[in-house]
Formats: C-alpha cells, structure tokens, sequence
C-alpha cells in the first residue's frame, strides 16, 4: 500500500485536475496505483486490521472496486480528490507501520 500510495503522490505532484481529466497516461498511472492499494487493503490480515483502525481500509477497497469494475464511470472527480488529499493523508500512518527496508546495493 505503501509504494504505490507514494507513487501516486509523485505522479500528481505538480499537476492540475486537468491533467486527470484530460485521460491518457497520468490518468491511467493514477488509477492503477489507486486499485492497487485497495487490493493491499482487502489482504491486511484480521490483527493487522484491527489493531490499526485509522487506516481507511473499508472506503480503500471500495474505491478499488469501482475502479476494477465500473470502467465507463470512473470520473475524474472521484479519482483526483483521492489522489491530492487522501493519499497523503494516509501515508503518514503507513510508514508508521512498515518500518524502512534497508537500501538495496
């Protein structure tokens, strides 16, 4: 959840609603990323989930399932909110949970 919530972040950074709206690959980059996440959400273990109620995961899944399986009404409204103010909310809470993996050589 965490690699692909930061790489939304990355690809939105600096750009504008339109750039969403008008499709194409940023659009298609953001809403892969955003089902991945959901698909995370849905395989955190019971304990996992319990013990860390603060991560969104029942809305997560759920726009994960309308990405996956609403292909004609994903709307950019839906996804660029999510995107800029969601994803960076729960960031945070995320690397509070997975501890740093050490730099690759």
């Amino acid at each position: 959840m965490l690699k692909a919530a930061r790489r939304v972040s990355s690809y939105v950074a600096g750009r504008r609603y339109a750039d969403v709206e008008s499709g194409g690959l940023l659009r298609d980059a953001v809403e892969r990323q955003l089902e991945i996440i959901g698909e995370a959400a849905r395989r955190v273990s019971f304990e996992c989930r319990e013990a860390n109620p603060q991560i969104p995961r029942t809305r997560i899944i759920a726009q994960r399932n309308v990405i996956a399986h609403e292909y004609g009404e994903i709307k950019a409204e839906w996804i660029w909110p999510v995107a800029t103010e969601r994803i960076p909310e729960i960031i945070p809470q995320l690397e509070e949970l997975i501890p740093e993996a050490p730099e690759e050589a």
